[in-house]
């Protein structure tokens, strides 16, 4: 079994890149080609391989060659683990918010007796 705790630091440290967040973006509506993912960006196509290369890496994206394209894809099952992480945070501290709205309760006119 992969180690959660560096899948989760590949994939946010690849995602902290705002280049790389758009090419996610944009993988998230379909495959493309590495050329199709470079069209938006100023930036020569060895910069483009290797923000590509980042997110292979972390696993959010895979690729194949067929000929002499390379066609780019987002990974779900890397995407669905950072969201798991972030939903248990997100409940995490919707407990801890819950217990302090209630104990606040306890003392209607603002201060403990």
């Amino acid at each position: 079994m992969p180690d959660l705790a560096v899948d989760l630091d590949l994939a946010f440290q690849a995602l902290a890149d705002p280049t790389r967040r758009r090419m996610v973006e944009r993988l998230a509506r379909g495959p493309a080609s590495v050329s199709e993912l470079a069209q938006p960006f100023a930036m020569s196509l060895p910069a483009i391989v290797q923000h590509l290369a980042m997110l292979e890496d972390s696993g959010l994206v895979r690729s194949e060659k067929v000929g002499r394209v390379r066609t780019c894809r987002i990974e779900p099952a890397t995407l669905s683990m950072a969201e798991q992480w972030f939903n248990q945070r997100r409940v995490e501290w919707d407990q801890r918010l819950d217990r302090l709205g209630d104990h606040l309760n306890r003392f209607p006119d603002g201060e403990p007796t």
